[in-house]
């Protein structure tokens, strides 16, 4: 099978959710359910880089690709999950082709970036695999920068023309928020921000990526030209699951 950054850039529809809990029994559920990818959330999820380790060694023995998003765009914090294991990097709050270009630099090894090499480290078995997995680097390793803000609209071309770049995916809780209309999905300004992303995607062969939790608004993002769609998170699948099989219950002994 392709990569997943080759599967991307090929333009293929690809499904994809949030792991937030921190947990590696609920990453490996997840990574066995089906989705092509999952993203392990270091900016706003539960769990550490020692958890993210934990998760990526859950995931391993799944179909789906593990991708960690980090805090910000510092080499180390990316270096870190590449060591682990993570097969791409999504960077939060990316606002210009200076910053995008940093998230490269650390993703991927000189010449074509800066991220320290270590050979006894887990994404290369330990040393064994070393010389494989840096020559197939810039390849298969993902880079996704998320377009979030006033200023990432401004210079959203410039930021999709940097190469390494390879998916911008759009955070609509943030920029809805940066946008002044808070959780408006269907909003003419945040479907405006969404072609205006999605138009310098294509313009340079880029993906766009898009998070949503209701399925209801698949067909919408799809037909908009959005392909890296994620959907949910192991938090929401559980919480759903348990209040509904509640109200389930309660149900049930109401009619007792």
């Amino acid at each position: 099978m392709q990569s997943l950054k080759k599967r991307v850039l090929n333009g293929e529809t690809l499904h994809g959710c949030w792991l937030n809990l921190g947990s590696p029994l609920t990453a490996e559920i997840v990574g066995l359910s089906g989705f092509d990818w999952v993203l392990i959330d270091l900016e706003h999820g539960a769990g550490t880089e020692m958890s993210t380790l934990a998760q990526l060694q859950a995931l391993k023995s799944t179909p789906a690709v593990p991708i960690v998003r980090v805090e910000s765009n510092e080499a180390p914090r990316i270096g870190r999950v590449l060591d682990m294991g993570a097969m791409g990097v999504m960077c939060p709050k990316i606002n210009d082709a200076q910053e995008a270009q940093k998230a490269v630099n650390g993703l991927l090894y000189p010449p074509n970036g800066n991220r320290g090499v270590a050979k006894m480290v887990r994404a290369t078995e330990f040393g064994l695999k070393f010389q494989s997995y840096y020559d197939s680097s810039t390849e298969e390793l993902l880079g996704i920068v998320q377009i979030e803000t006033s200023a990432a609209l401004e210079n959203v071309e410039e930021i999709a023309a940097v190469n390494g770049v390879d998916v911008l995916f759009i955070g609509p809780a943030d920029l809805t928020m940066e946008l002044g209309i808070f959780g408006q999905f269907d909003h003419p300004l945040f479907l405006d921000a969404i072609h205006l992303i999605t138009s310098a995607a294509k313009k340079f062969g880029k993906a766009t990526g898009i998070l949503f939790f209701n399925v209801s608004e698949y067909e919408k993002y799809h037909a908009m030209g959005i392909r890296f769609l994620a959907c949910g998170a192991d938090a929401t699948f559980v919480a759903e699951g348990a209040r509904n099989m509640s109200k389930n219950l309660d149900e049930l002994r109401k009619n007792k």
